[in-house]
C-alpha cells in the first residue's frame, strides 16, 4: 500500500473488522492501540491517533505526555492469529497538535540515521540482515521475591529429559552444544519453524533458511534475506512477533533471552550489512585483504573505536554479557578477521563480489531495540569513514587466529568487549558524540537510557541474592 486512500479500499474490499496500530517503546517493546474499521478514514495519517506518551518507557512526562500515532501503510499486513479479520500496521510516533516526528521515537531515530548516511554523499543506502537465534521450549515456570528466587526451564529435546518416566519418552534427546544442523527425529521442531517461516514469507519478509542451531534444548535460527535499514528493523519486530504467536499456538514458547541456560549456546542477534551505490557494494574492492574497500575498512575502524559503547545499545541486558564469553562462538574482543567468529566483526567469506560484499557485526542480541541498534551501528560506521579511521593502524586487526585459544598474552594485546551492562553504560557515557552528529540520537535519549537501564536492570539484578550464592556462602 502506498497511501491512507490504498489502506481504506483494502479494508473494505476485505471485510477488515479491525485495525491493529502497533509502536515500539524507546526500550524495544511492542505495544498497540485497536481501532474498528468504521474508524478507518483520512484523520489517521493528518491528525494520528493520540495516546498518553507518559505511560510509555522512555516517551514522556505526566505534565506533557500528548502524543499521536501515524499509520506507516507501507507496513500494512493482515495478522493471522485473531479471531477477527485484523489489519496490522506500523506507526510512527508523532507530537500531538504539531504532528512534528517525536524525537525519541525509535523508528524516527533509525530514519535520521538513514537520511544522514545520504546527505554525507556517502552512500544510497544501506542493507541488513539481522539474524534470528532463539530457543523453543515446552516449559518455562520462574518467580522472584523476597524470600525466595528460582527459574525452571524444560525442553523435550534436552538431555536432561532421557530419564524423565512421566509421558512417552521415545529418546531422540539432543546432547548439549550438540544441536547444530540436527535432523528429524532428533530435531523435534522442524515443523513448528516451518510455519515460523511460511508465515513469515506470507508477511512479505524474505526467508533465507531455517534450522536447529547448537543449544540442545531447543535452540533455533531463522536468517532473512538483505533489506533496507527501516524494513529490516520492521521486519525484526514482526519476526519476534511472528514466532512468539506461532510458539504459542503449537502449546510452546520461544524466547530470544541470550543466555537462558547456563553452559549451554547462547543466543545473539548478529547483524549483516553493506553500504550500496546503485546496485554495488562500497565495501568490494578486488585484490585486498577479504575484498574489502578502504571505505568498508574505515566503517569497520568505526564499529570497533566506538564498539564498547556501541554494546550498550546492542547488547542492552544483564543476560547479555552471560553470553559474551570465550567457548561458544560469541565474540569477545574488538577485532575483525575473515570468517573469523571468535571477532567482533567477521567478513563472510562465502560472499566476495561486488553487489553482496558485506561485513556481520557478532556482538548483538534479541533484548535490543532493534531501530537504535542499527541506527548506533550505522552511525559509529559512518564516523569511521568521515573520521578516516583505519582499524589496522588502531590495532584493530585483521586477525586470523582463533582467539579463544590464543595464548593470554596474545588476546591482551587487542580490545576488550565489555563484561557487564554496567561498564557499557560507562562507556556510552564517555564515548556518544558519535551518534549526536546530525541530530540523529540526542542528549536527552541517551541520558535516559543510561539512567533508566543503569536503575532498572543492573542495579536491581546486583541487589538481589542470588540462587548460587546460598550454595556458596550460606553456610559461611
Amino acid at each position: 500500500m502506498e497511501n491512507i486512500q490504498d489502506l481504506i479500499q483494502f479494508v473494505a474490499d476485505k471485510h477488515v473488522q479491525m485495525v491493529d496500530l502497533r509502536f515500539v517503546d524507546l526500550f524495544g517493546a511492542w505495544h498497540h492501540i485497536t481501532i474498528p474499521a468504521s474508524q478507518v478514514n483520512e484523520s489517521l495519517v493528518t491528525g494520528g491517533v493520540p495516546f498518553d506518551g507518559s505511560s510509555i518507557p522512555g516517551f514522556k512526562s505526566v505534565q506533557a505526555g500528548d502524543l499521536v500515532l501515524v499509520p506507516d501503510v507501507a507496513t500494512a499486513l493482515q495478522d493471522p492469529f485473531w479471531d477477527q479479520s485484523t489489519l496490522a500496521v506500523i506507526c510512527g510516533v508523532a507530537e500531538a497538535g504539531t504532528m512534528a516526528p517525536f524525537a525519541n521515537d525509535p523508528r524516527t531515530v533509525a530514519s535520521r540515521a538513514e537520511a544522514l548516511l545520504v546527505s554525507e554523499g556517502i552512500a544510497d543506502r544501506s542493507l541488513w540482515g539481522p539474524e534470528f537465534e532463539f530457543y523453543i521450549f515446552d516449559k518455562i515456570v520462574y518467580r522472584t521475591d523476597i524470600n525466595i528466587a528460582y527459574y525452571r526451564i524444560d525442553s523435550e529435546e534436552a538431555d536432561w529429559n532421557t530419564g524423565a518416566e512421566e509421558g512417552q519418552n521415545l529418546g531422540g534427546k539432543i546432547p548439549r552444544k550438540g544441536g547444530y544442523h540436527a535432523m528429524p527425529p532428533l530435531d523435534s521442531l522442524y515443523n513448528v519453524r516451518a510455519e515460523m517461516a511460511r508465515q513469515i514469507e506470507e508477511a512479505g519478509v524474505p526467508v533465507r533458511y531455517h534450522h536447529h542451531e547448537v543449544g540442545g534444548p531447543g535452540q533455533s535460527e531463522i536468517e532473512i534475506n538483505l533489506l533496507p535499514l527501516m524494513a529490516a528493523a520492521d521486519a525484526a519486530m514482526l519476526i519476534k512477533y511472528l514466532t512468539k504467536m506461532v510458539a504459542r499456538e503449537a502449546g510452546k514458547t520461544v524466547t530470544y533471552m541470550p543466555k537462558p541456560l547456563y553452559n549451554e549456546a547462547g543466543s545473539g542477534m548478529h547483524f549483516h550489512q553493506l553500504l550500496t551505490r546503485g546496485a554495488k557494494s562500497l565495501f568490494y574492492q578486488e585484490g585486498t585483504y577479504a575484498g574489502l574497500s578502504k571505505l568498508a575498512r574505515q566503517y569497520i575502524g568505526g564499529m570497533l573505536r566506538h564498539g564498547r559503547a556501541l554494546l550498550a545499545l546492542t547488547n542492552p541486558s544483564t543476560n547479555s554479557f552471560k553470553r559474551l564469553v570465550p567457548g561458544f562462538e560469541a565474540p569477545v574482543s574488538l577485532c575483525y578477521g575473515l570468517a573469523n567468529r571468535s571477532a567482533a566483526v567477521r567478513i563472510p567469506k562465502y560472499v566476495d563480489s561486488e553487489r553482496e560484499k558485506r561485513i556481520e557485526f557478532r556482538p548483538p542480541d534479541g533484548t535490543c531495540n532493534v531501530y537504535l541498534a542499527m541506527a548506533a551501528q550505522l552511525m559509529a560506521g559512518i564516523d569511521g569513514i568521515l573520521g578516516g579511521i583505519d582499524p589496522e593502524r588502531e590495532g584493530y586487526g585483521p586477525v586470523d587466529k582463533n582467539l579463544f585459544d590464543a595464548p593470554e598474552h596474545e588476546r591482551d594485546q587487542i580490545g576488550k568487549l565489555p563484561t557487564s551492562l554496567k561498564e557499557s553504560l560507562l562507556a556510552l557515557d564517555e564515548d556518544h558524540d558519535f551518534l549526536l552528529r546530525g541530530g540523529v540520537f540526542s542528549e536527552e535519549m541517551i541520558r535516559i537510557w543510561i539512567e533508566t537501564k543503569m536503575r532498572r536492570d543492573y542495579e536491581e539484578v546486583r541487589n538481589r541474592p542470588h540462587p548460587y550464592e546460598m550454595s556458596l556462602y550460606f553456610d559461611t
